[in-house]
């Protein structure tokens, strides 16, 4: 084929000579005037022709033989094949009906058309909402394992499955040390989004001069939040946590604290107290009046909606403050004889404090205010919920609702959703219980997707930091994410070299491996012995709720990790997340998206 492409160009070529070109490779042609031509092929790597073509020599028959000798050559030229330089459609035909190849065309152009359409507009002040969803310890190799268990569960292979937040078109990479810690705590991660300033480890609210449990250092190294100036803006306001509504992450959108544990007055030291400091509960009741009194003139309404767990540190140490649904002889853990379930409903007459089921489903579009602590502690795991006592409603039904009661204010609203118990089951060293609590995370965000507006409300998920879990080994595609390793082309279980089967998922720390069946409460681990080392798994159904994975360094709970996670963005200014970030950046883009400083001060002023 190539030959006759270069014949076609050489005829063309001495066509425009007026020659009567009959020859062919390495044939001579006669032109009017006895002069003569040679044609010959050159193959690639010629010198002068590196992807070959044809070398046309020319002169005049002196000797009358009717061929053209050497010696009668006079002019020499050359016709080169071109290079290739374009890919023929035909040449990849394998990839353009490879499905994979397809749908990565689609995405492709997909991500491009997101990208030029958050761009081209305006985004500064666009975010009349902004939805901060944190995902506690949702480090990257949870949501992978999170994301092939649901599939998994929905009759897929798994690994090709998406989660809600998959689907957002902006992410990005935070980075997680706290400012004096290589491997992060809650408290100082939440801090650093809610404030963009980075801190130390277990301090909240307050910068890292703070030193860790002196009260009279965090004075005048208070730091602003988002939703305190979504507060002071003139936004709705609310809170949710699976966890203790005073733990660090919902307490660091609030809360100041030279200390994380201080959840009530009895976790302080005297010193503390009489140096002024308050308990973590005692300024969420009172965070509308601290608020004002921190700014001249101000005047807000406070928090909106605040539902989680954590009743023991609002109720006195006193069985006749008890709820209904009470685990303990004596719920309330404060020593101070306050009630401040009573104290807030005192401040919001409108507003309604529930505790149970019957009074979540009493929540309607109308209701104004709600104050919600549906447990002692923290809230059950989502594989265990249908054991609680009283009924708890699930995070997507707690953000349904949220948004519900939110929605109503014209200027917006700031909303941060904390899915807490991810992380008590990783510390718990059970991965079923971690990822069920993340495939329910992301149920939350898709009805937060789907009830708002991407012109007008910024959604940010991301995770405080990770866990110390591992997805390990070569399991074939579509090997059930919780079971052992089994390998490709294998139907049996792989050993390690110590002749056992492992697990495709692990802990590098922690209380190690417990096979307690069908227990769905990661909690029962701690009422059982450290179990840190291989075990034999030949007879253990590892895919029960209550397996829980080998560890290999022995530790009462294990660990988070120092690892980067991830950041998924959509709506006004989610193009702002992208690359590798320090974790207050987070802060700036919600910042950004809903002017929210801008509009505080315009308020104060």
């Amino acid at each position: 084929m190539k030959l006759f492409k270069l014949s076609l160009i050489t005829l063309s070529v001495i066509s425009l000579a007026a020659c009567d070109l009959e020859g062919d490779d390495g044939v001579n042609g006669t032109d009017a005037i006895n002069g003569l031509t040679k044609q010959t092929t050159l193959m690639t790597s010629n010198e002068n022709c590196p992807n070959g073509g044809v070398r046309i020599d020319s002169g005049q028959d002196t000797n009358g033989n009717n061929k053209l000798d050497d010696s009668e050559i006079q002019s020499t030229n050359y016709v080169c094949e071109p290079g290739n330089t374009a890919i023929n459609s035909g040449e990849i035909l394998n990839n353009l009906n490879n499905s994979w190849y397809v749908q990565a065309q689609q995405v492709s152009e997909q991500n491009k058309e997101a990208w030029l359409e958050a761009t081209v507009k305006e985004a500064r002040g666009q975010a009349k909402n902004v939805i901060l969803f944190v995902g506690d310890g949702m480090g990257v190799s949870t949501v992978t394992a999170a994301r092939i268990l649901d599939g998994q569960r929905r009759g897929l292979m798994g690994e090709e499955n998406e989660l809600s937040f998959d689907h957002f078109p902006f992410s990005g990479l935070s980075k997680t040390y706290n400012v004096d810690a290589q491997t992060p705590d809650s408290a100082g991660t939440m801090t650093a989004m809610m404030s963009g300033v980075k801190t130390d480890v277990g301090v909240i609210g307050v910068d890292e001069t703070v030193q860790r449990g002196d009260c009279s250092t965090a004075q005048g190294n208070e730091l602003v939040t988002a939703l305190e100036l979504a507060e002071i803006a003139g936004k709705s306001t609310g809170i949710i946590s699976t966890a203790r509504i005073t733990h660090a992450t919902p307490a660091a959108t609030f809360a100041k604290s030279a200390d994380r544990n201080w959840e009530d007055i009895s976790d302080m030291p005297q010193e503390a107290i009489n140096s002024g400091c308050k308990d973590i509960a005692e300024q969420l009741v009172n965070f509308e009046a601290n608020l004002e009194s921190r700014f001249s003139g101000l005047d807000v309404d406070g928090i909106e909606v605040v539902m989680g767990g954590g009743r023991r540190h609002f109720l006195p140490k006193d069985p006749a403050f008890n709820s209904p649904d009470a685990a303990s002889s004596v719920e309330g853990d404060r020593t101070d004889g306050r009630d401040l379930t009573t104290e807030w409903q005192t401040q919001y007459p409108t507003g309604i404090y529930i505790y149970d089921s019957i009074g979540f489903d009493s929540i309607t579009d109308s209701t104004e205010r709600v104050f919600a602590l549906f447990n002692e502690s923290h809230m059950q795991y989502e594989a265990d919920r249908s054991n609680d006592i009283a009924g708890e409603p699930s995070l997507t039904e707690m953000t349904e609702k949220a948004i519900a009661v939110l929605n109503k204010n014209p200027r917006g609203f700031f909303l941060s959703v904390e899915s807490g118990r991810i992380d008590h089951a990783h510390h718990a060293g059970n991965a079923y219980g971690a990822l069920n609590d993340t495939i329910e995370f992301a149920r939350a965000i898709a009805k937060a997707d789907e009830m708002t507006n991407d012109d007008d409300t910024l959604i940010i998920v991301t995770a405080d930091h990770g866990h110390v879990f591992t997805i390990a080994g070569y399991p074939k595609r579509g090997n059930p994410i919780l079971g052992k390793v089994v390998n490709v082309g294998a139907d049996a279980p792989a050993e390690a070299a110590d002749g056992m089967p492992y697990t495709t998922l692990g802990y590098t720390n922690g209380r190690g491996f417990m096979d307690l069946g069908s227990e769905t409460n990661s909690d029962a681990s701690y009422g059982m012995p450290i179990s840190a080392g291989r075990k034999d798994l030949n007879s253990i159904d590892t895919t029960q709720p209550g397996y829980h994975q080998e560890a290999l360094v022995p530790l009462s709970s294990e660990t988070h990790s120092g690892e980067d996670v991830g950041i998924y963005a959509k709506g006004p200014a989610a193009f702002m997340v992208n690359g590798t970030n320090e974790q207050s950046i987070i802060f700036h883009i919600m910042n950004y998206a809903s002017d929210l400083a801008e509009q505080a001060e315009n308020r104060l002023n």
